[in-house]
């Protein structure tokens, strides 16, 4: 039996839907993403912690749940909106069906709202806090207006070392960082011959030191940047040491901070796969797939110790650095999410070229 819900946003607005997924209420940070396919990715994205997730794209969950396409263990979602769900999807990978997926790991869901509307409040407003609540439950604003994310790596990172093997030859080690990691990125770095040893977020530099990588990759995650002093004075520490460095979102966000660079929060942020990203010294511009709500500030760059290598062609935030004293770049888009004819993979060859360099 198909039962109301309603969202409430901080702001007094109220969307009458219906529920699926999990029963129950939710508060979180909410969020859009244009991406017209990929909702298992983005649903087990761990960048999206904390945040109620709402996609542009009408019909959600037509080929089902396919847990190879998974990028975590588990969603890491606080909950999720679409406009329709699916109830019989159709692929021949499908395992299951959105709503059971949903339900099997406490996800509160809802559909059947003006999913473009209540875009346009977002895009207009900026982002805010929003609550869905069942028929019959308070409309109470208090812990809604309260509500914030807060240890958001703490609760995305693994808890211990792992390492992965390439099928043939180890021709290179890495260290990836794991700061709310999705699994593309050491899949990415496996198929090019690298051994790669995953560590926990707060792993100490001293460590890194001891397990002597060729190069470290600093991944995606979610959260305030600047909330992870920690991990920032160790990444200050690593610089020091110049082994090649390759950063991903928050790894790239983080990596700036270290540098003595300061962020900022987006109105709205960067989420979906069709987002523009120039490089600055060519003038091509590649369509990226993106999931952030902050940004490295350009003029806050150390002169003569880095620059802007990529910008978004939208709004002029950084997309991208090179670092000119050591071996490092850092890119703000996901290149391991990317496809088609703009795909930004080689940026993956650019860091295992970085590596075989620096080792010669």
């Amino acid at each position: 039996m198909v039962q109301k819900a309603y969202l409430i946003l901080e702001n007094g607005t109220i969307f009458e839907g219906k529920s699926f997924g999990a029963a129950g209420e939710a508060i979180g940070e909410i969020v859009f993403t244009t991406a017209m396919t990929g909702y298992l990715e983005t649903l087990t994205d761990p960048s999206y912690y904390g945040q109620i997730v709402v996609q542009t794209f009408p019909l959600i969950g037509n080929y089902g749940v396919i847990p190879e396409d998974f990028e975590s263990e588990c969603p890491h979602v606080k909950a999720y909106i679409v406009r329709d769900w699916c109830q019989e999807p159709s692929n021949f990978r499908c395992e299951g069906d959105l709503d059971t997926f949903l339900k099997q790991h406490n996800i509160v869901g809802l559909y059947g709202i003006d999913t473009r509307q209540l875009t346009k409040i977002v895009r207009e407003s900026g982002v805010m806090n929003g609550k869905i609540v069942p028929e019959g439950s308070s409309f109470g604003l208090t812990d809604l207006k309260n509500y914030t994310i807060v240890e958001a790596v703490k609760n995305t990172t693994c808890s211990e070392e792992k390492t992965f093997e390439p099928e043939g030859e180890v021709k290179r080690k890495v260290v990836l960082y794991d700061f709310g990691a999705k699994h593309n990125i050491g899949r990415e770095l496996v198929k090019r011959g690298c051994e790669v040893t995953v560590v926990p977020a707060y792993t100490k530099a001293e460590r890194i030191k001891e397990l002597a990588p060729d190069g470290i990759m600093l991944s995606n995650g979610p959260g305030d940047p600047a909330e992870n002093v920690e991990i920032i004075e160790e990444l200050k520490k690593l610089s020091e040491m110049k082994i090649p460095t390759f950063g991903i979102c928050l790894g790239h966000q983080l990596l700036a901070l270290a540098h003595g660079a300061m962020t900022h929060k987006l109105k709205y942020g960067h989420r979906g796969a069709n987002q523009p990203a120039e490089n600055t010294e060519t003038g091509r511009v590649y369509i990226t797939s993106q999931n952030h709500g902050y940004a490295v500030e350009n003029d806050s760059l150390p002169e003569g110790e880095a620059k802007v290598l990529y910008v978004n062609a939208n709004d002029g935030t950084c997309e991208g650095i090179r670092y000119l004293n050591e071996p490092a770049f850092s890119v703000q888009f996901h290149p391991e999410a990317c496809g088609g004819p703009h795909d930004t993979d080689f940026l993956f060859d650019e860091f295992i070229e970085l590596i075989d360099t620096n080792k010669k």
